[in-house]
């Protein structure tokens, strides 16, 4: 489906969420339970509209934008705390706190629901669909086009594709049909995860990656404490491949939603396809 469609469909949604026409009067306060819906609303809302955002939103680790969430209340996606701010609207996830956002809907509260960005044709639609839901079309069509022009401007056209993987926890990869496989693709890189037959996110074995010999391998920066599923990261067999290859390390709060503030894991992919260089 492209991205004129999707956009049509998730603003019809939207609209069909609220209830009420597109014309209605703006939603005066507005509760985020998703952190992609937290960061899309940031973005869009009016001073005073937007409430309360997840408490998500506030971790730079998984955060683009916890600065901004700062100064609002934050939530743990729990019924009875929504129910308590009285939105007019509510904004979540379609894996969002499931049981949260059914009892909401019966309690009479307005929802609109966003499933995840799939590639980044998907984030103008996203930003669409929260415009429209919070009356900033206006706001959107800007983010929209600021948004499409500083990717056009990253991306890297021409010339052989590198190979490049993403390499996480417990040998997790996103596969053909993610965000992250789209960012791969308009970089320069082919996503060797996609090529061993994963789709959306699965796992990925370590000897595989090693006969794969990739160009470069991305990992996620390391969260504090030990965790056994972040062994697998430090294995002898990866420092092997590593010494032959670039290597970056990345936010997940760079990677983790649809909405421009991805544009920073487009620039860091960029960056790393033209150190790469010329491929025989």
């Amino acid at each position: 489906m492209g991205g004129a469609r999707i956009g049509a469909l998730l603003l019809a949604l939207a609209c069909a969420a609220v209830g009420v026409p597109a014309a209605a009067a703006p939603p005066a306060r507005v509760v985020s339970i998703n952190l992609c819906t937290d960061q899309l609303a940031m973005m869009l809302a009016a001073p005073g509209q937007l409430v309360s955002v997840s408490a998500l939103a506030a971790d730079p680790r998984a955060s683009a934008m916890a600065a901004e969430a700062a100064g609002l209340a934050l939530n743990r996606g729990r019924a009875e705390e929504v129910f308590l701010m009285r939105p007019d609207l509510v904004l979540a996830g379609t894996y969002t706190a499931r049981g949260s956002v059914d009892l909401l809907r019966r309690l009479g509260f307005a929802i609109v629901e966003l499933p995840p960005a799939q590639g980044l044709g998907d984030i103008a639609a996203q930003l669409r669909a929260v415009g429209a839901a919070l009356g900033r079309e206006a706001e959107a069509e800007r983010a929209v086009a600021a948004f499409e022009a500083d990717l056009a401007a990253l991306s890297v056209a021409g010339g052989a594709r590198a190979a490049a993987v993403l390499y996480y926890p417990n040998g997790y990869t996103p596969g053909a049909g993610t965000l992250a496989d789209d960012i791969l693709r308009v970089t320069g890189f082919r996503n060797l995860g996609a090529e061993a037959g994963v789709t959306g996110g699965g796992t990925l074995p370590l000897e595989r990656l090693v006969l794969a010999a990739p160009d470069l391998i991305v990992t996620s920066e390391p969260y504090p404490g030990a965790s056994r599923s972040e062994e697998i990261l430090s294995h002898p067999a990866l420092r092997a491949v590593r010494a032959g290859a670039r290597a970056a390390e990345v936010s997940d709060a760079d990677w983790l939603c649809g909405t421009p503030h991805i544009l920073r894991a487009v620039a860091t992919m960029a960056a790393a396809r033209r150190a790469i260089g010329n491929l025989e």
